[in-house]
């Protein structure tokens, strides 16, 4: 997979995140490593930064469940209007947090 396709499957694998539940940089990284051979939440974080303001970048959180930095405000918002259960200015993960395998096992 080239880094353009990549980058592209990183952007599917967002839009595709359901309202109301989240995915870490982690976890995408973890759904695109069989396909890819690459692993790391830190490349998920420079792709969204660069690339993700035509998806849903706020279901993108940290492996603590911060939001993106600098954004927190706007994503708060956003994650709140979606029902995403929230501690202080952390998304509690364990109720939120979603994965690809979800849809096909009707989870």
């Amino acid at each position: 997979m080239t880094p353009e396709e990549y980058t592209e499957a990183v952007l599917a694998l967002v839009e595709s995140i359901p309202e109301g539940k989240v995915m870490s940089y982690g976890a995408v990284a973890d759904a695109l490593a069989e396909r890819s051979g690459r692993n790391s939440p830190r490349l998920i974080g420079g792709i969204m930064s660069r690339h993700g303001g035509g998806v849903p970048w706020h279901r993108v959180v940290n492996s603590a469940g911060r939001m993106p930095p600098g954004h927190e405000q706007e994503a708060r918002a956003r994650l709140l209007a979606e029902g995403v259960p929230l501690r202080g200015d952390r998304v509690v993960i364990d109720k939120a947090g979603w994965t690809p395998d979800e849809d096909r096992t009707g989870e």
